[in-house]
């Protein structure tokens, strides 16, 4: 069975307890040991899946197709641990089981109720999987105190006391703020938090002290002493210039220590941290720097686009040069704003839904075609890039998405892009309506695309035929058009399996000209860059003059 570590949060949210868990996960990987993180989410969304980038961030994909927080990303970049549907949970998600079940009659007629039913759920959902690794890192949203998630807190009280002595520990994540009239770090609010999670019978092992300015011993003694853990368990967590120091930044605090010692592993395995020192001198020792262009609709929420930014940061990291990303509103482009694009050594049109901006994301592609800029187009991107095209190389002035005439409601466009009502996913087929539920309904996961022998995109992936990425949409580029728009330039240089949808098209007389239907960007690690974003990067250091 796993060991189980929980991570709690107080004091205030957005303290950085995916980024502690994400590290923390990576330690125990150089010590030789095997782990899995989770995220329990207290909201009552079923998932993310729904929400506006503006109020939850980015919206992570894993390979069996679960919509999830982007914290789930952290995880995977910082261990390589692929996430799961089942490492992934909501309030939502398990009041929506324990319904199911009641309606099923698998109660038996007992009255349902939070205490046993929903902290069952949660619980199952826990063993989920623990036969599998060394440790199980459980991050709980949010902070202890707020209401929604005293069911979490109660079932992981229970899951605790239910296992035997030892199996369990908790890290709770606190903030210590600094008083500048006085001086002083300030540790009561650390205290009360602590009896927070006392008073519903948690204690924590390791606490981990976020803070501007260094934390004296004394203070971390007092610590110690007022919340009932040991000195060495207070660990000091500073701000890092680059989220991929907070390995390295934990390790010589003693995080990795503090918890093997609160298992009593002892002696523990010595730490090999040669990926992460490789991960930080790669950073630090760039030799140049090209901007990138991010034209989007939600530039401003940058978490919108996280794992964008740090697939670009990969793709950097892969050819020792720094990137310098700037983030470009695409209303901004429409009409004659594109000339704000000049100086810029590559560009990238993310994902997103809606026509708001899209006409700023057209221009964008045409200036990178003309100009003959570097051009990743992802998801909306690509399908931008083949309106584009059709407007302005295949004489269909008035193309466009179908998804744009159903949210107006009357029909404008002719539909290079529609909505996908049919398609096959392992060995069954999907199908979809126009009017169903939102949530969960999109063509989600990993799917395989078959590239052209030659292409560029082939070449990039080392001269592979066929590779995997993750896909999160519901409208696709119509094949229907593939030879009028193949006729005006624009290849189609991968292809689902079947034929039938497009994956991959390209410009073979462009310098770098890519658009893909999927999202490479989810699948991309600081010690294994995404391949289209490392070759993006090279071709903007090419159009910068730095190689």
């Amino acid at each position: 069975m796993a060991r189980y570590i929980f991570i709690t949060g107080g004091v205030v949210s957005s303290l950085g307890k995916g980024l502690a868990s994400a590290a923390l996960g990576a330690l125990l990987q150089a010590r030789g040991f095997t782990v899995r993180l989770r995220k329990l989410d207290p909201y009552l969304n079923v998932d993310p899946g729904t929400m506006s980038p503006f109020e939850h961030g980015e919206v992570f994909v894993t390979d069996d197709g679960a919509e999830t927080d982007l914290d789930l990303g952290h995880y995977e970049r910082f261990t390589g641990v692929s996430a799961r549907r089942t490492d992934s949970v909501s309030s939502g998600r398990i009041y929506s089981n324990v319904l199911e079940k009641e309606r099923r009659g698998e109660y038996l007629g007992k009255t349902i109720q939070v205490i046993p039913h929903v902290t069952n759920e949660i619980k199952d959902f826990l063993t989920i999987g623990a036969d599998e690794v060394d440790f199980m890192l459980c991050e709980i949203g949010g902070t202890v105190g707020d209401i929604e998630g005293l069911p979490f807190f109660e079932a992981i009280r229970q899951f605790i006391h239910e296992r035997p002595r030892g199996q369990c520990i908790l890290m709770h994540l606190t903030l210590l703020p600094y008083l500048a009239a006085s001086g002083e770090l300030k540790t009561k609010p650390t205290q009360h938090s602590v009896k927070e999670l006392q008073s519903i019978g948690l204690a924590p092992d390791v606490l981990v002290c976020r803070s501007e300015h260094p934390i004296p011993e004394k203070e971390r003694a007092k610590i110690a002493l007022f919340c009932n853990v040991r000195p060495d368990a207070v660990i000091p967590a500073y701000d890092l210039k680059t989220i991929y120091e907070a390995p390295l930044a934990y390790h010589r605090a003693g995080l990795d220590r503090a918890v093997l010692d609160a298992f009593a592993i002892s002696p523990a395995p010595r730490p090999d941290l040669a990926r992460w020192e490789d991960v930080m001198d790669r950073l630090q020792n760039a030799e140049g720097e090209v901007r990138i262009a991010i034209v989007g609709k939600y530039t401003q929420l940058e978490d919108a686009y996280k794992s964008i930014s740090e697939a670009l940061t990969h793709g950097g990291m892969a050819n020792r040069v720094r990137v310098k990303a700037d983030w470009v509103d695409s209303e901004k482009l429409e009409g004659e704003g594109a000339h704000l694009l000049d100086g810029y050594h590559g560009i990238i049109v993310p994902g997103g839904f809606g026509e708001r901006g899209t006409e700023g994301m057209v221009a964008a592609a045409r200036y990178a075609r003309e100009k003959k800029v570097p051009y990743l187009g992802i998801c909306l991107g690509m399908q931008m890039a083949v309106i584009e095209a059709a407007r302005n190389l295949a004489d269909m002035p008035d193309a466009g998405s179908e998804e744009f005439d159903h949210e107006a409601g009357k029909t404008r466009f002719t539909p290079v892009v529609y909505h996908l009502k049919e398609w096959v996913q392992g060995n069954y087929t999907v199908k979809r309506k126009v009017g169903d539920d939102k949530g969960g309904t999109m063509r989600l996961g990993a799917y395989t695309a078959i590239l052209a022998e030659g292409s560029r995109i082939s070449e990039i992936y080392g001269g592979a035929t066929e590779i995997e990425d993750r896909h999160r949409h519901r409208y696709e580029v119509d094949a229907t058009y593939r030879q009028q728009l193949e006729k005006a330039g624009l290849c189609f240089s991968g292809m689902s399996p079947d034929g039938r949808l497009p994956e991959v098209v390209e410009y073979a007389d462009h310098p770098w000209f890519i658009g893909v239907q999927s999202h490479p960007e989810l699948k991309s690690k600081p010690f294994a860059p995404a391949p289209l974003f490392a070759g993006f990067v090279r071709a903007a250091m090419e159009e910068g003059r730095l190689v």
